[in-house]
């Protein structure tokens, strides 16, 4: 059937409306900080052959995630056929792949629900939406700290209905309430999710009944090859070759790192090949990613090197295939921790974007700042009574901490945001205070954290907050990539800089903390706590970078006069602040000069 072009244009955005609008259907109804602030939840839309039909501009790890998700939910643990209208598919364990494969959810937290959509009797598509939640039991709250196996990251939920027939099964809601800190928050937060499914359930319904069964299904193959075709032409555009890089994770050697992540991509024609052979095995540690994890960061990673006006459907994924020796730091097994698996995942995209610079270096991005959390919980009974942990009012506070992006080929990296794969907003600090003991002191911009280029990288920020906690009850984790081999600059760019935390900065018991990655920390009422966010890397020789922009970040106290003349050659007049052209052109001329006469020598030898 020959489908025109306005319809498919129709489709393709009400597809992509209904995917977006689930997620605030669910967000709007949900009960944590997590959900209802950071935006810590996603939503897709499948066909009833498992392939993607939209995705919502949510958070990218999740997202293409649960593609393998299904496959091993359908193939291993309930057949689609017996599916039946009103039911609702649940599960958070990431080995429910064949034979415990970590094809199933990202880690225990992440809570996967699918709701089948059924036309005059017929399934049509998949409404499925995952969700970060606060706690599913475990060592410690929300299953931070330095767990070693599976079984320390609370419970874990095999595929099952926690829906049949539009019913609610109150006994498998029961048994996952009992196994949370936060029970009130983890119903609330269920039952956002389940109706956020129901919504994009219903708004599927509407677009069959306008366009009818076939030419729906028609539309839906015309997107997905459409996508294929487009993503080839963009592959086709990346010289035939091999291509690798390493990179490396725990770079302060806590736990037994620095370890390797490698990879080699080979392009043939249209065809992208992604091997993470070489990369080493999983640890006793929660920094493993699993096959799903590994899936979503790398597909993630294509979509930023190719057009974004492709439309992100299963089109997209066609041409990528993805070699990830199980039993590694990619591709974990049972019984491997992952709750940090974010640390392997932020990496693989600067992994993955190095080996291609040579390549493409229009298109890639210098390297992050990474994975950075920031999370505590204390009691306080005077100021913060209720909503306890365990029968106990302890509250929790935290964020994905925003840091510096990369810089491109022609643009400065972005400053305090979100890191890649997070893509999470920052919660207020008005609703962080309002339901936990903390008081937030500082934000403001890291200076001097970006990497220098022609275009520079993205700022850190410094965060500092104080426990009110009563007495030492308060838990406080951490995790910062990148504080001892810095993100790296690309094409002459350099590194991002800072990256520390520091326990009572300024008093006599500060302490600087000594890994990036730490296990529970316990502090003292009144303690603070301060980190220095690293910066982004730097594109392009810091010497060619416009004298404006250098005095412009000066004048914005984003870097120092004596930065401004060590990292890029200009000269600034520091009493008015007024660029001094020609001492900045005789600066440059002479450090170029001086470049020129060692690589020279180095040439002769």
């Amino acid at each position: 059937m020959s489908i025109d072009a306005a319809t498919l244009e129709i489709l393709k955005n009400r597809f992509l409306a209904i995917a977006n609008q689930m997620t605030h259907v669910a967000m709007r109804s949900a009960y944590s900080t997590i959900i209802k602030e950071m935006r810590d939840i996603s939503s897709s839309i499948f066909d009833s052959n498992l392939r993607l039909i939209a995705e919502g501009a949510n958070v990218p790890i999740h997202l293409n995630m649960l593609k393998p998700c299904l496959e091993s939910i359908f193939s291993y643990h309930i057949d689609i056929k017996d599916l039946q209208p009103g039911d609702v598919i649940l599960t958070n364990d990431p080995y429910i792949g064949n034979n415990d494969e970590s094809k199933g959810s990202h880690h225990t937290n992440d809570l996967v629900t699918v709701l089948p959509v059924f036309y005059r009797d017929e399934l049509v598509c998949l409404s499925t939406i995952v969700g970060h939640h606060r706690d599913v039991g475990g060592t410690w709250p929300g299953t931070r700290g330095w767990n070693v196996e599976i079984w320390q990251e609370g419970l874990r939920i095999k595929p099952v209905k926690i829906c049949k027939g539009g019913r609610l099964d109150e006994d498998v809601l029961g048994l996952i309430l009992n196994n949370t800190r936060v029970p009130y928050d983890m119903e609330g937060d269920l039952r956002a999710q389940i109706s956020g499914c129901e919504f994009g359930q219903n708004e599927m319904i509407k677009v069959f009944d306008r366009y009818g069964v076939q030419t729906v299904k028609d539309v839906i193959k015309e997107l997905i090859d459409y996508s294929e075709k487009r993503t080839r032409a963009e592959i086709q555009r990346i010289p035939d070759g091999r291509f690798s890089n390493e990179e490396f994770i725990l770079d302060d050697g806590a736990y037994g790192g620095p370890y390797k992540l490698k990879v080699e991509i080979r392009v043939e024609g249209g065809d992208l090949e992604i091997d993470y052979t070489g990369t080493h095995p999983q640890i006793e540690g929660p920094i493993n990613a699993p096959w799903a994890a590994t899936y979503s960061a790398t597909h993630y990673v294509m979509r930023c090197l190719t057009d974004p006006t492709i439309p992100t459907n299963d089109g997209c994924n066609r041409p990528i295939s993805i070699i990830a020796p199980q039993g590694t730091l990619v591709n974990c097994k049972k019984p491997a921790a992952c709750y940090q698996r974010m640390i392997v995942c932020h990496v693989l995209v600067d992994l993955i974007m190095g080996a291609l610079k040579d390549a493409i270096p229009e298109k890639v991005m210098a390297d992050s700042c990474g994975c950075i959390y920031n999370f505590g919980s204390a009691i306080n009974t005077a100021t913060h009574p209720f909503g306890g942990e365990a029968g106990l009012p302890r509250q929790r506070w935290g964020e994905v901490v925003p840091s510096g992006l990369g810089a491109r080929s022609y643009k400065d990296g972005i400053s305090v945001i979100a890191c890649h794969v997070t893509n999470v907003p920052t919660p207020p600090i008005e609703a962080l205070e309002i339901e936990a003991p903390v008081l937030y002191l500082k934000r403001e911009f890291n200076p001097n954290s970006a990497g220098p280029g022609k275009y520079r990288g993205g700022f850190g920020q410094i965060l500092e907050w104080k426990t009110l906690g009563e007495g030492k009850s308060t838990r406080f984790n951490y995790t910062a990539q990148k504080h001892k081999i810095k993100p790296k600059g690309f094409f002459g760019g350099q590194s991002g800089r800072s990256g520390r935390w520091i326990i009572n900065e300024g008093r006599d018991d500060e302490v600087q903390l000594p890994y990036s990655i730490g296990d529970t920390y316990f502090l003292n009422e009144g303690d603070t706590v301060t980190l220095y966010a690293v910066g982004g890397g730097g594109y392009g020789d810091p010497l060619e970078r416009d004298p404006e922009e250098v005095l412009s970040d000066v004048r914005s106290e984003l870097i120092l006069i004596e930065n401004a003349f060590e990292d890029y050659g200009v000269v600034i007049d520091p009493i008015n602040l007024i660029l001094d052209e020609t001492a900045t052109t005789k600066e440059r001329e002479g450090r170029k000069a001086l470049s020129n006469h060692r690589a020279k020598e180095v040439g002769d030898d």
